[in-house]
């Protein structure tokens, strides 16, 4: 039998959980957004995929690479960035968060995973043009551990 302080135990970590550190978790208010968003920047370039080699690998931001989630690779978007993979022959887009650093070979500017080039509908030919619109850009924070590179007041200049 489980005790009385076993159960309340288990409330106050439920209530943690919902109130505390859910919230947080959210994604940002553009990916839920019904109206379509404006993007920041758009441009166009070569668009592959990558899956079932890299599937269960470490992604450039540590967590887990699942081909079958809404996620990218890029080599200069900052991680977490969220962008608009557009097929401009069907229209079709869909809204992917920047995970990774690649592609690696010339010519190619943005790697989704598998999903995202099943539901744009390359999958079968491995490379697409697409147009690349930026949504959402996360802010810079500076580690945990490190002090800001500028004073933080000028009373060092007084002397």
């Amino acid at each position: 039998m489980r005790s009385g302080f076993f159960h309340l135990w288990a409330g106050f970590r439920w209530l943690l959980l919902m109130f505390a550190i859910t919230p947080g978790l959210q994604a940002p208010a553009i990916a839920n957004s019904p109206h379509p968003v404006k993007p920041i920047r758009a441009w166009e370039g070569v668009a592959s995929w990558y899956g079932p080699g890299f599937h269960g690998r470490i992604t450039a931001n540590g967590e887990l690479y699942d081909m079958y989630a809404m996620t990218a690779a890029h080599r200069s978007l900052p991680i977490g960035s969220l962008v608009r993979v557009v097929d401009p022959v069907t229209n079709r887009g869909r809204v992917v968060r920047v995970n990774d650093r690649g592609p690696y070979i010339e010519g190619r500017e943005i790697d989704v995973s598998y999903r995202v080039a099943q539901e744009l509908g390359f999958d079968h030919r491995g490379l697409s043009r697409v147009r690349i619109e930026l949504l959402y850009v996360p802010e810079r924070r500076l580690p945990y551990n490190r002090t800001p590179p500028w004073p933080l007041s000028d009373a060092h200049l007084a002397d």
